[in-house]
């Protein structure tokens, strides 16, 4: 398997990341039925890997578990592209997911991967505005400063919403 095929799904511990892979993959299968709220609780310890079979070819989405964190690192070097999931409705978590996704981002091997930052949980009541978020993360400053192409979106992995947004995403990478 080509590095070009690999896209890393990080982000801290309980953001959504495994509930985000299984509701891509249902996109894409509507036909299998999978349970989503089964695994919604559990944090995942290790890696997950998952092929997605978009329009053109299939991309495998690796899921490193927060816990890992430390260790991402050694899993950089085999692939092209990131989706890193921030918990917007923690605010407690957001300067340490932000010291997270800083050091992703200045990772040499990931010096020209495609960055896709999701702001997860847009659905929840206590959840900070996209503005609010941004600011708080100094996005402006973040993207101004990378050497990767980033793209943000909220999306909500519990109700679907703005997934056929990172399905796109996904899409206009493989084009590259």
């Amino acid at each position: 398997m080509s590095s070009h095929d690999i896209c890393l799904l990080l982000g801290a511990t309980g953001v959504g990341k495994t509930l985000l892979m299984k509701r891509l993959q249902n996109i894409l299968r509507p036909a299998e039925c999978f349970d989503l709220e089964q695994n919604q609780k559990l944090s995942l310890v290790g890696t997950n890997l998952t092929d997605l079979k978009l329009k053109k070819k299939k991309m495998t989405l690796r899921e490193l578990g927060g816990c890992m964190g430390p260790i991402w690192p050694s899993y950089f070097k085999d692939c092209s592209s990131v989706i890193f999931i921030v918990d917007s409705s923690n605010i407690a978590q957001v300067s340490s997911s932000c010291i997270q996704l800083l050091s992703v981002l200045s990772a040499q091997p990931l010096h020209s991967a495609s960055v896709l930052i999701l702001f997860n949980k847009s659905d929840m009541p206590c959840t900070m505005s996209l503005i609010e978020i941004k600011s708080l993360f100094r996005m402006d400053d973040i993207i101004a400063s990378a050497t990767q192409p980033i793209t943000i979106l909220e999306v909500s992995a519990r109700t679907g919403h703005g997934l056929q947004e990172v399905l796109s995403w996904l899409e206009s990478i493989l084009v590259k």
